[in-house]
C-alpha cells in the first residue's frame, strides 16, 4: 500500500495537471448542468458551446488550457525539425466538446495527461541506469591547505610520495641503482621519504601520504581543482579528478566506472580514476586532470549525448504519425459524413491519438541505452543501438582484444643437464622479482606467475617442507624476498640479487653471458645451489630446450652465473573468447575477421582457437583501414561478399563493426561503421574514436551488445505496430456506432498503456 500511494505521489508530481483532471470529475458528475445564473440570466446559448453547467465549465476550462499547451508544444517541435503530430490529440478533444459530450471530453483530457504521466515514468523508470550514473557524478574536492604545498606538490615531493611500486613485489632499489643496501621490500618500504632539500614541501607530502591531513584542506567545487592540486578522499567518498596516489595504498572501488565488482588496492604513484569510490582509509592524491577531463566526466558526456540523439528509427516513427493522422481524418470525415452526425466523427477520433508512436517508440530505446548502460556498454548516439542490431562483419584486434593484455606464462623449461636443484617455482619467484622493475613487454606475465610462485612456496613452507633446495636459498618463507643491485639493460634483460643470489633474465645471450657480459668459454666453479656445467653455446641451449611454437617466445633465466631454466610466454586468449565468437554466428554475423600485425603463424594459431573466420595479418595501421573500409564497401573477400548479398536480399548494405583496445586501433575504430573501444575504465585514444566504450573490459559484451540492441528495435516495432493496430481497429468499430464516444476515451488510454508498457519491456533481460 505504502508503495502504491508513493507511486502515485510521484506521478502526480511528474504532471501536476493529472489531479487536478482526476478531481474535475467530482463538480461534473455533481454539479455537471448546474447554472446558478439561470435565474438572473436565463439560457447563455452560446455560439457552439450551448449552455454549459458549472462542471461542465470547468471541464471546457481544463480542455482550452490542454489545447494550448499542446499546440505550443507542436510549434515547438517543428522548431527543433521534428513532426509535430499531436493534432489529432486537438481535434479530437475539440471535436467532443463541440457535440457536448463532455464526461468524453474529460476522458480525453485525462488520457493526454495520464498519458504525459506514463512517459514521464516510464522514461525515468528507462533512464535510471543512466541517470543514477549522472547523478553520483563528483561535485566538490578537499584540497590540501598544507604549509609547504599550497595546494600543489612539487615534482621533486612527488617523486618521493611515489617511491613504493605497484603491485605484489614492493620496491625498494630503483631499476637503474648500482649499490642500494639490501632489505626486506615489505610494507615498511612503502612510507615515502623526502631529503633534506626538499624543505617544507618535503615534509607536506610525507604528512600527505601517511593520510594526517584531516584538519588542513578546503572544500571547494570539483570544477576549481587546478593540476598539480593535493587532493583528500575521505573514506566513503568519490574520488572528484583523475590523479596520481600519493597515499602508500588505498582500496577503491571501480564498479561505477567498469563494473569491477570487487575492489582493487592501488599503491603510490598508481593512476586514480574519478568516479571510483574510496575505501575505509583516507587517501591522498595530485590532480593530474581537470574535473572536465577526468575518467567519470567523459562518462557522463557519453551518457548525456546517447540521452539527448534520436535515433534514426524514432525518426521513422515520427513521420509514421502524418499518414495515420490523415488516414484517422478520414475515416472519422467519412463516418460523419455517413451517420450524418458530428457525433460520428468524435466517436472515431477519441480512439485515434496516435501516443504509441509518439511515446513508445523513444521510450524503448532510452530502455535500450539503459540496459546498455547497466551491462557496462556505453553509446554515443542512440542511433548507433539501431546499426548495432544490424551488423553484418565484426572485425577483432588480436592483441589485448581477443587475447589478454600481456602475454602469459605458460610453462619453466628446466635446462636439461644443467644439474640445479632448483625448480620451477623458484626460477619464477625469482625472475618475477627482478622483472618487477622492468618496463618490458613481457616482465608483467613474468611478475604476475612469480607472485603465484611465491605464494605456492610460502604455501609450502607453511605446511612444514624444509627438503631441498629451500634449505639453500636463506630468505625462503618469508613474505617478501629481500632485493638489491636491481639494473636494466633495454632490449637485453633485467639483473639483481635476491635472497643472496644474482639473477639475469632476458634474451639467451644476456641470461648466459657472465657478470661482465662475457660468455663463459670454461667450466665456472659450483655453487651451493647450482651445480657446474660444461658452457654452452646460445646454439647448443636451444637445441637442448628444444623449437618454440610458431606463437611462444622465452625468457631465459641465469642464477649465479649458471643458464638453469627458459621461460615459456604466448599470447593467451580471452577466457571467454571462443563462446562469445561462437555468440556473434549464433546472432546472425555472417564474418568474424581478425586484423593484427602480428605475424601470420601465430595469428593463425590465436584464431583457430578462439573461433575466427579470416586472419589478415602482418598489417600496419594504414592496412587494417584499408581491409575494414573496403568491407564496408562491399567487397573484403569471400566471406564479406556472402554478407553483402545476405544484406543487399534485405534491401540493406553490409554493417561493420571494429572492435579494439589499443592507441594504433583508433583510425580503424573511427573508419567502420561501428567502432568498439574496450577499455578497463580508463581513457584511450581507442575510446575517444568509438562509437561504443566497453567499460568492463569483457569480450561477451560485444555479443551482448547486439542482442540487446536487436531486442529493443523487436520491441519499438511491436508496440508501435500493436498500439496503432489496436487504434485502427477501434476506429473501425467506432464509425459503425459500435463503441460510444466516452467508451472509445477510455479504451484509447488502454491502448496507450499497453503499447508504453509493451515499449518498456526492452529493459528486461530475455537474451
Amino acid at each position: 500500500m505504502r508503495k502504491a500511494i508513493d507511486l502515485c505521489k510521484h506521478i502526480c508530481t511528474l504532471v501536476p495537471l493529472l489531479p487536478v483532471v482526476i478531481l474535475a470529475s467530482v463538480p461534473l458528475a455533481l454539479l455537471g448542468s448546474w447554472r446558478p445564473w439561470y435565474a438572473a440570466v436565463g439560457d447563455l446559448h452560446l455560439p457552439v458551446l450551448g449552455d454549459p453547467g458549472v462542471g461542465q465549465w470547468l471541464v471546457i476550462a481544463l480542455v482550452a488550457y490542454i489545447v494550448v499547451d499542446t499546440v505550443k508544444g507542436m510549434v515547438e517541435d517543428i522548431r527543433n525539425g521534428q513532426v509535430g503530430v499531436d493534432l489529432l490529440a486537438v481535434v479530437a478533444i475539440l471535436s467532443t466538446v463541440a457535440v457536448h459530450e463532455y464526461w468524453a471530453s474529460w476522458a480525453v483530457t485525462l488520457m493526454i495527461t495520464s498519458g504525459e504521466a506514463i512517459e514521464a515514468y516510464a522514461e525515468a523508470k528507462a533512464e535510471s541506469s543512466l541517470t543514477a550514473l549522472m547523478q553520483a557524478a563528483p561535485q566538490t574536492a578537499h584540497v590540501v591547505t598544507l604549509p609547504g604545498l599550497d595546494g600543489h606538490v612539487h615534482d621533486s615531493a612527488a617523486a618521493h610520495a611515489a617511491a613504493a611500486g605497484e603491485g605484489g613485489f614492493r620496491r625498494v632499489a630503483d631499476a637503474g641503482s648500482t649499490g642500494s643496501a639490501g632489505s626486506a621490500a615489505g610494507p615498511a618500504a612503502s612510507s615515502p621519504t623526502a631529503s633534506a632539500a626538499d624543505g617544507d614541501a618535503s615534509a607536506a607530502v610525507a604528512s600527505v601520504a601517511s593520510g594526517d591531513v584531516a584538519a588542513h584542506y578546503r572544500t571547494v567545487p570539483a570544477d576549481q581543482v587546478d593540476l598539480g592540486d593535493v587532493i583528500v578522499v575521505l573514506p566513503g567518498e568519490t574520488v572528484p579528478v583523475d590523479g596520481e596516489l600519493l597515499s602508500g595504498s588505498a582500496t577503491l572501488d571501480l564498479s561505477a566506472i567498469n563494473g569491477e565488482p570487487m575492489p582493487r588496492e592501488v599503491f603510490a604513484g598508481a593512476r586514480v580514476m574519478s568516479g571510483a569510490v574510496n575505501g575505509a582509509t583516507t587517501l591522498t592524491m595530485r590532480a593530474t586532470q581537470k574535473a572536465s577531463d577526468s575518467q567519470y566526466q567523459r562518462i557522463v558526456q557519453l551518457v548525456a549525448s546517447a540521452q539527448e540523439s534520436r535515433p534514426a528509427v524514432v525518426r521513422t516513427a515520427d513521420r509514421l504519425a502524418v499518414p495515420f493522422t490523415i488516414l484517422s481524418l478520414l475515416i472519422a470525415g467519412v463516418a460523419w459524413m455517413v451517420a450524418g452526425t458530428p457525433l460520428r466523427f468524435a466517436q472515431v477520433l477519441v480512439l485515434a491519438t496516435p501516443c504509441p508512436l509518439l511515446i513508445a517508440a523513444p521510450v524503448a530505446y532510452i530502455a535500450g541505452t539503459g540496459r546498455l548502460a547497466k551491462s557496462g556498454i556505453l553509446i554515443k548516439t542512440q542511433d548507433v543501438l539501431e546499426n548495432l542490431g544490424r551488423v553484418t562483419h565484426v572485425f577483432f584486434d588480436k592483441t589485448g582484444t581477443l587475447t589478454v593484455k600481456q602475454p602469459q606464462v605458460v610453462r619453466v623449461e628446466m635446462l636439461p643437464g644443467s644439474g640445479t636443484r632448483l625448480n620451477e617455482d623458484h626460477v619464477l619467484m625469482m625472475a618475477g622479482v627482478v622483472e618487477g622493475y622492468s618496463v618490458h613487454i613481457l616482465s608483467k606475465g613474468i611478475e604476475k606467475a612469480g607472485r603465484e610462485a611465491m605464494a605456492r612456496l610460502n604455501g609450502r613452507f607453511a605446511d612444514g617442507q624444509r627438503r631441498c633446495p629451500e634449505r639453500d636459498f636463506p630468505g625462503h618463507g618469508r613474505d617478501y624476498p629481500v632485493v638489491r643491485d636491481v639494473r636494466e639493460d633495454a632490449g637485453k634483460g633485467v639483473s639483481g640479487e635476491v635472497n643472496g643470489h644474482l639473477v639475469r633474465v632476458g634474451r639467451l645471450s644476456f641470461a648466459n653471458a657472465n657478470a661482465a657480459g662475457f660468455q663463459p668459454v670454461s667450466a665456472g666453479a659450483a655453487s651451493a645451489s647450482v651445480a657446474s656445467t660444461s658452457p654452452l653455446s646460445d646454439h647448443d641451449v636451444r637445441t637442448r630446450f628444444g623449437m618454440l611454437a610458431a606463437d611462444e617466445m622465452a625468457s631465459y633465466v641465469s642464477v649465479d652465473g649458471h643458464l638453469v631454466a627458459r621461460i615459456v610466454m604466448r599470447d593467451v586468449p580471452r577466457a571467454n573468447a571462443r563462446e562469445s565468437l561462437a555468440r556473434l554466428h549464433e546472432l546472425g554475423v555472417g564474418t568474424l575477421t581478425m586484423l593484427t600485425g602480428d605475424k601470420r603463424a601465430s595469428a593463425r594459431v590465436i584464431a583457430d582457437e578462439v573461433g575466427i573466420d579470416e586472419v589478415h595479418a602482418e598489417l600496419f595501421p594504414e592496412d587494417k583501414v584499408a581491409a575494414v573500409r573496403a568491407a564496408t564497401a562491399g567487397a573484403a573477400g569471400a566471406g564479406a561478399a556472402a554478407a553483402g548479398r545476405a544484406a543487399g536480399r534485405r534491401g540493406r548494405r553490409p554493417v561493420t563493426m571494429m572492435v579494439g583496445d589499443g592507441v594504433n586501433d583508433a583510425p580503424v575504430l573511427a573508419v567502420a561503421d561501428l567502432g568498439v573501444a574496450m577499455t578497463d575504465g580508463t581513457s584511450t585514444a581507442a575510446s575517444e574514436s568509438a562509437q561504443v566504450v566497453i567499460m568492463n573490459d569483457d569480450i561477451a559484451a560485444v555479443p551482448q551488445a547486439i542482442a540487446i540492441a536487436r531486442r529493443t528495435r523487436r520491441v519499438m516495432l511491436e508496440a508501435v505496430l500493436l498500439g496503432l493496430g489496436l487504434a485502427v481497429i477501434g476506429m473501425v468499430a467506432a464509425a459503425f456506432d459500435l463503441i460510444p464516444v466516452v467508451v472509445g476515451a477510455f479504451l484509447q488510454e488502454a491502448i496507450d498503456v499497453v503499447s508504453i508498457l509493451w515499449a518498456l519491456t526492452a529493459l528486461f533481460d530475455r537474451d
